[in-house]
């Protein structure tokens, strides 16, 4: 209860500066992350630690579950098919391109002899969180391509790098011996794909059908609406992990089904859902900081910062790079998009489910260089978004402004010709 009422506090305390602090360099992860350190059991204590690391996971998990669903939920089909170059280059090139980078990084400055582990670790750090970069997602300053290649990119990667994670965990345990044959564990990764896959999408279709139908006939309060759509999301995460599918996978999926067909009720439910997946994040983001990486911060050396910077200013960026290569996208925006690719809460949760599920060697090791990836991201690109996001708008504007003053010229050399 301790605990409970502490979070609530700095929730509190962080609400009413809130506005003041909106478009600055303070982020809500940042307030809430150092809000951990200095009260959890590193700091003053405050916060006891008494909630162990299966909770956080657990917390983590339904927070995840949530921001997975509404960030599939708000996808625009229509608007994604028109844009949709720019996120598929970063999700089909840049991440396995990132998890490759990720892996030599992982061999030349942790374990030269751990194939497996590394890449287990490339996979966990490759996901971006929305959360962190949610002061340039909803910077106006910035042309709406930029952010909305940001915004899908976050939405989907989760789910693509959750079996890349679960396979790879997968092949790393039966490397050392500890769990099944590579072949049961391969039927195991196909189960939670298939399952989640098709239970998400017969949750998000029977529950958008039903909610469209009736809602705007009075059958469901508005209320209760908004309820019935979390549910939605809770049906298909529950079912699939009691089948024995993937949760977040069905999460993920159910939210595009039920965008797909109910989009009229995507505007309000996306607006309801995000601030309890708001108030459920900075409580993880205070969990962690006060329980995860709080009692570490003695065990990180040299090996473990080096990773996690090279994980922020290489892995992402050159993979980036590699992605936008002749896309005619200008180098400043490339760049921007190489930076602000910030871990968080999914590589948390990833890093958890392997110390608890793997039984590897590695897997403290993987906890600790995650948090610490984490942690510096969180400041990072906390500190950088605002001041590089208004950078970019002011270069993107310039741009446009050049392309205005030249159209009447160009034109009036078409009609002079045509004359």
């Amino acid at each position: 209860m301790t605990d409970l009422l502490v979070i609530s506090m700095v929730l509190l305390g962080y609400a009413l500066v809130s506005g003041r602090l909106s478009g600055t360099s303070v982020t809500a992860p940042m307030v809430f992350v150092s809000a951990g350190l200095l009260l959890g059991p590193a700091g003053a204590g405050l916060i006891s630690g008494g909630v162990e690391e299966e909770g956080i996971r657990l917390l983590a998990e339904v927070t995840l579950g949530l921001v997975l669903f509404t960030d599939a939920v708000r996808i625009d089909f229509r608007t994604l098919r028109r844009e949709y170059v720019l996120p598929l280059r970063l999700l089909a090139v840049g991440m396995p391109v990132g998890i490759g980078v990720g892996t030599v990084i992982g061999l030349l400055v942790l374990d030269p002899d751990q194939w497996w582990a590394a890449s287990l670790l490339a996979a966990v750090l490759i996901p971006t969180d929305a959360a962190l970069g949610a002061a340039v997602v909803s910077d106006r300053r910035l042309p709406v391509r930029v952010r909305q290649t940001l915004n899908v990119e976050s939405g989907l990667n989760d789910g693509i790098a959750l079996p890349v994670v679960m396979l790879l965990l997968a092949l790393t345990a039966t490397e050392e011996g500890d769990v099944g044959s590579a072949s049961w564990w391969a039927s195991f990764a196909a189960r939670q794909i298939g399952l989640g896959v098709a239970l998400g999408m017969a949750a998000g279709l029977a529950g958008g059908l039903l909610i469209e139908k009736l809602g705007p006939r009075g059958g469901i309060t508005t209320t209760y609406e908004r309820l019935a759509t979390l549910a939605v999301a809770v049906i298909a995460f529950t079912g699939a992990e009691l089948s024995g599918g993937n949760g977040f996978i069905a999460a993920f999926v159910a939210g595009l089904a039920f965008g797909a067909v109910a989009r009229e009720r995507c505007p309000q439910v996306h607006e309801f859902a995000e601030r309890e997946g708001e108030l459920l994040a900075m409580a993880t983001f205070t969990l962690f900081g006060a329980v995860i990486i709080g009692p570490r911060l003695g065990d990180i050396g040299w090996a473990e910062i080096g990773y996690a910077c090279l994980s922020l200013v290489v892995m992402r960026p050159l993979a980036v790079l590699v992605a936008m290569a002749r896309s005619r996208v200008a180098l400043p925006t490339v760049l921007f998009f190489g930076w602000f690719g910030p871990r968080g809460l999914a590589s948390i949760l990833f890093a958890l489910l392997v110390v608890e599920e793997s039984g590897i060697a590695e897997a403290d090791t993987i906890l600790l260089v995650t948090a610490t990836t984490v942690t510096l991201s969180v400041y990072a690109h906390g500190l950088t978004a605002a001041p590089l996001a208004r950078r970019l708008g002011a270069y993107t504007s310039r741009l446009t402004l050049a392309a205005a003053e030249r159209m009447p010229m160009a034109e009036h050399h078409v009609r002079h010709r045509d004359r």
